[in-house]
C-alpha cells in the first residue's frame, strides 16, 4: 500500500506541478461548450434539449486529450521496466496511475461542469444530476483509457491508434450519463442511469487495470 500511494502521489504531483495536463484539458472542455451554442444557436429550449450531451461530448473528447501521456514517459524513461521488475503489481501500479490521472483530469471536468451547464440553461436540478453522473462516470474514462493507452504504447501515431480504440469504448458512460439528466428533466427518474454509471465505472475498475498490465507486459517484451 505504501509503493501504491508513493506512485499516486508522484504522478499526482508530477500532474500538478506540470500543469499542462490539467489546463490543457479544462481549456478544451470549456472553449468546446462554449462553441456548441454559436453552432446550434442561442435558442434557450434547444440548449436545454442538447446540453447534456454537449458536455458530455466535450468532456470525453478533452479527458482524451492526455491519455497518451499516461504511461508514455515511464515507457521511454524505463520506469516501465523497473514497475514490472518491482514488488508492486504492475496491475496495482496501473491502478494507481489510473487514479491520478482520474484526480487531475476528470475530477476537474466534473467540478468545472455546473458553470458551464448555466451557459446551455439547465435547470438547476438537471445541474446537480449532471454534476453526479460525470463524477461517478469520469472514473471509467481513465480506466478504459488506460487499457487503450497500453495497447497503442510504442505505435508510430499513437495519438491516433489511442483515439480509434477508446471513443467506441466511451460510448456507453456517453449513454447513460447524458440519459441521466434528460430522464431528471422529464420524470425525476435519474437514479437507474445513475445506478449503471456506478456499475460501468465499478467493473472497469476490475477488469481495466488487468487489461492495461497484460498489454504493458506485452509492449515491454
Amino acid at each position: 500500500m505504501a509503493a501504491f500511494l508513493g506512485l499516486f502521489r508522484r504522478d499526482l504531483s508530477l500532474a500538478l506541478r506540470q500543469g499542462g495536463d490539467t489546463g490543457l484539458v479544462l481549456g478544451f472542455f470549456v472553449l468546446a461548450v462554449i462553441l456548441f451554442p454559436f453552432g446550434v444557436g442561442p435558442e434557450p429550449e434547444v440548449l436545454q434539449r442538447i446540453g447534456a450531451g454537449i458536455i458530455w461530448v466535450a468532456a470525453l473528447l478533452a479527458a482524451l486529450l492526455s491519455l497518451d501521456r499516461l504511461f508514455e514517459a515511464d515507457y521511454r524513461d524505463g520506469e516501465l521496466d523497473l514497475l514490472t521488475l518491482s514488488n508492486l503489481p504492475l496491475e496495482l501500479a496501473v491502478l494507481a496511475k489510473c487514479a491520478a490521472h482520474w484526480v487531475a483530469t476528470g475530477l476537474p471536468l466534473a467540478l468545472t461542469s455546473p458553470f458551464l451547464a448555466l451557459l446551455v440553461d439547465l435547470d438547476p436540478g438537471a445541474i446537480a444530476i449532471l454534476f453526479v453522473s460525470l463524477l461517478v462516470g469520469t472514473p471509467a474514462l481513465s480506466l478504459i483509457g488506460s487499457v487503450a493507452a497500453a495497447l497503442s504504447l510504442g505505435a508510430r501515431r499513437q495519438g491516433v491508434v489511442l483515439s480509434l480504440l477508446v471513443l467506441p469504448l466511451y460510448i456507453p458512460p456517453l449513454i447513460f450519463g447524458a440519459g441521466a439528466v434528460e430522464a431528471s428533466a422529464v420524470d425525476g427518474g435519474a437514479r437507474a442511469y445513475l445506478l449503471i454509471l456506478c456499475a460501468i465505472s465499478l467493473a472497469a475498475l476490475a477488469f481495466c487495470p488487468w487489461a492495461s498490465a497484460a498489454a504493458l507486459r506485452q509492449a515491454l517484451e
